[in-house]
């Protein structure tokens, strides 16, 4: 005869717990699949039938039907593996990291893991697995800068608001220029990639001189109205305004939105007469020290990493030539630009930061 089953009646909030657990993407496959295990032991099923759903033995149906009875949902978690027991315990591990984050070494600016375990007296090997454990980073750096915009918040509603939920009938183009582009031109011939080595420039150049790239990508198209001028100046940047004022299309009761920063070419007086002249033109800048308001800058990065940083220019005209084609083949498929942070997501954000920061010493 077979071995009698064990009981199993789950609970109106056991069941609820069960069903978070099998469907919430965050659980584990194991831990998934246990939570499924025991509704169906509830229903009555023999090991085998239940074993059938999820594909699994019946031994450890079995398994998990008997330690459920037991100790109910604690039951379902992993049993202690055999093996030598720990050698650093939850104390260490949080001197290591509140050491980390609120000390410096007497002759550094930051810790290595070579520094911090003579200092925490244990292993290189744990420190790296603590840092790897908590995401901690020394010896990497970022840099950041508030807005002191006193209409901070709402600039940045008037640009997001363009972004994401632009006027009808309007057309909402970015607008900022890359200056001092150089054109570069290295003293020997590059050395092509070969399997299992990469190409090599030299490491010296000679500067041919710069060019300043103005952009105005289309929000909406991602299509980038481009062009160079050899001299970073209000007067070039007035006449790019008027090459965009005859590339986009004018429609009767079509708007225009430029978003510009507050750079000084941008608001010299002869400027500020050029957005009275056309009606349809509006301006919109970004807050103080936040040109990342201004998605242009992301094209800038693009065409730099693709065609600029390892290009090889004997002259201002080669360069513009490669920055030209680039714009042709951009715009034969361009692609539309996305925001995706409302307007209420960046002040918040940011009140995080100032608050986390606050009297922290640093």
């Amino acid at each position: 005869m077979a071995r009698p089953l064990a009981e199993l009646v789950l609970s109106d909030d056991e069941r609820q717990t069960l069903t978070t657990w099998a469907s919430r993407p965050e659980s584990t496959l194991r831990r998934a699949t246990r939570a499924r295990i025991v509704p169906a032991c509830a229903e009555g099923l023999e090991n085998e039938a239940v074993a059938a759903r999820p594909r699994v033995c019946s031994a450890t149906v079995g398994t998990r039907r008997r330690r459920f009875v037991e100790r109910r949902l604690e039951g379902l978690a992993d049993e202690p593996r055999p093996g030598a027991p720990r050698t650093i315990a939850d104390a260490d591990v949080e001197r290591v990291v509140t050491g980390t984050l609120e000390t410096k070494p007497e002759s550094a600016t930051h810790w290595s893991t070579r520094g911090m375990a003579e200092a925490a007296g244990m292993s290189q090997t744990a420190v790296g697995r603590i840092w790897r454990s908590f995401g901690l980073k020394p010896h990497l750096r970022e840099t950041s800068k508030l807005s002191t915009d006193p209409f901070f918040v709402a600039k940045v509603r008037d640009v997001v608001g363009l972004y994401m939920s632009p006027p009808e009938r309007a057309i909402a183009l970015c607008v900022d220029e890359k200056s001092q582009v150089q054109a570069l031109g290295r003293t020997q011939p590059l050395l092509p990639m070969t399997p299992g080595q990469a190409g090599r420039p030299t490491h010296d150049y000679v500067r041919n001189g710069t060019t300043s790239l103005f952009a105005a990508p289309n929000v909406a198209t991602g299509e980038v109205i481009g062009r160079c001028h050899r001299r970073h100046r209000a007067k070039g940047f007035l006449r790019f305004l008027d090459e965009v004022h005859a590339r986009v299309p004018r429609e009767p009761g079509v708007e225009v939105h430029l978003v510009l920063d507050h750079y000084a070419t941008h608001e010299t007086p002869a400027v500020e007469r050029w957005f009275l002249r056309p009606p349809e033109y509006h301006p919109h800048f970004t807050p103080t020290r936040s040109s990342w308001l201004n998605p242009v800058g992301r094209f800038f990065a693009e065409i730099t990493e693709t065609r600029i940083r390892r290009g090889v220019f004997r002259s201002v005209a080669a360069l513009e030539a490669a920055i030209r084609g680039y714009l042709e083949h951009h715009n034969a498929d361009p692609k539309p630009f996305v925001w995706a942070a409302d307007a209420d997501l960046i002040p918040n954000r940011i009140k995080r930061v100032c608050k986390r920061t606050s009297d922290s010493g640093h």
